[in-house]
């Protein structure tokens, strides 16, 4: 019996679990587009078609599929492996903060650690009863900007990028999670015309050098370069938030700034700022925050 029939033939949700991963496994697909292995990947695309509660309790294993819904884990399964497009971009949806969002080709798909950071309202780095306004730089499909109008219910947020088609998809997402009142998106090239003062500045902006892109995996590849790349040492957008962002901030405001693999060749560029790296529970590393002090008489107003 193929791949194929055992998904077809499978009962229950953790019938077919078993099923994808096992076809997944025997493809050269790579993962890191909000799952790690073949196993969290069927799972992931079980529970979608299926539409079952990720908090849910192990009983949902059970649940028996239709087969319909065999048909449609079966197909998307065998487009994972023939296409390598990442699994998020044929559900048309990926979570990130506890939270689904849209996504599609307009947009990276949501995977920073950053997540916990939200979710844990910043602390110890600011006092969260006090944050009302946030600024997020290059927000793509929105994820962090609208997490943290749900985290900040007090807060307002503008969430700024170059690129109208990204924002077609932020817009969308804004208007599902119903927080068109509280965050406010800007078409602009990083920070071009945003004025005002902000308690939390948070960008995960692109940091790919330029001659890896073509080393990345396919499932990489398939995400918008303008949101991978930049420049020859991936830290373009990363200078240019440092340069801009400090006039941006309140007295005692930070700015949190993702730039993974590069933080290291970031601290040599920037001797002189004290960069705090944070540590995750989830695993993630090259998120750097800063005070606004830590820039001198550059911040604070």
């Amino acid at each position: 019996m193929n791949d194929k029939a055992n998904i077809l033939n499978a009962r229950n949700a953790g019938n077919l679990i078993e099923a994808v991963e096992k076809y997944l496994a025997s493809a050269a697909l790579y993962y890191g587009h909000g799952t790690g292995n073949a196993l969290d990947e069927a799972a992931a695309l079980v529970f979608h078609v299926m539409a079952l509660d990720h908090s849910g309790t192990a009983e949902l294993y059970a649940r028996e599929a239709t087969d319909e819904q065999r048909q449609r884990i079966a197909l998307l399964a065998a487009k994972r492996i023939e296409s390598r497009q990442p699994l998020p971009y044929l559900l048309g949806e990926a979570w990130f903060a506890g939270l689904a969002f849209e996504v599609d080709e307009r947009v990276l798909i949501p995977r920073s650690p950053i997540a916990e950071l939200i979710a844990d309202r910043f602390e110890p780095w600011v006092n969260p009863d006090s944050v009302r306004n946030i600024l997020e730089i290059g927000t793509g499909s929105g994820c962090i900007a609208i997490a943290c109008a749900l985290a900040f219910p007090a807060a307002l947020v503008t969430a700024t990028d170059i690129s109208a088609a990204a924002l077609e998809v932020a817009t969308r997402n804004v208007r599902r999670h119903g927080v068109e009142d509280r965050v406010h998106l800007v078409e602009t090239d990083h920070v071009v015309g945003v004025s005002g003062r902000f308690d939390v500045i948070v960008t995960n902006p692109p940091y790919v050098p330029q001659d890896e892109m073509a080393l990345l995996p396919h499932e990489y590849q398939a995400e918008p370069a303008l949101g991978l790349v930049s420049g020859s040492d991936g830290l373009d957008s990363a200078r240019r938030i440092l340069q801009d962002a400090p006039k941006l901030m309140n007295q005692h405001g930070i700015l949190v700034l993702e730039v993974g693999a590069q933080w290291q060749g970031l601290e040599r560029a920037f001797p002189a700022l004290g960069f705090t790296w944070l540590e995750f529970e989830h695993g993630g590393t090259g998120v750097a925050m800063l005070h606004a002090e830590d820039f001198g008489d550059r911040s604070g107003g």
